[in-house]
């Protein structure tokens, strides 16, 4: 697990391996991660957006970005969490991902980034 505090919001990341499966003639490498954001600051916040960059070994960089996580735009007040999961499918057995989730403080009403740490993507039978 990794995790990283950007003005006072944690963000933790728990990646899983969840297989491989062939799609148009190719195979793909499936992964899940978990995705936990804690408010440890004493303003609500409102998760807004997400930037995310996949890195793949064997292809460029992919970037994504959308409005909110999962399709929601999570509240938090002070001391609340938001858990959501979600995944990723590569062309190699190696990767990772990094990116960061554009917020709002509702005392300031000021928006502002919380970075995602870089997390990487491994397949258990890759690694040496």
């Amino acid at each position: 697990m990794v995790s990283q505090i950007t003005r006072g919001i944690k963000i933790s990341v728990l990646t899983s391996f969840e297989g491989t499966y062939f799609k148009n003639y190719k195979i793909h490498f499936a992964f899940s991660y978990v995705i936990t954001i804690e408010n440890h600051s004493k303003d609500s916040v409102q998760l807004i957006s997400r930037h995310w960059e996949i890195f793949d070994s064997l292809n460029d960089i992919e970037i994504v970005d959308g409005e909110g996580v999962i399709g929601k735009k999570p509240v938090l007040k002070p001391g609340e969490f938001h858990t959501y999961s979600s995944g990723c499918l590569l062309s190699s057995p190696y990767g990772a991902m990094k990116g960061y989730f554009n917020m709002i403080n509702f005392t300031s009403t000021k928006k502002f980034k919380v970075i995602v740490p870089a997390f990487r993507l491994s397949a258990p039978f890759a690694l040496n």
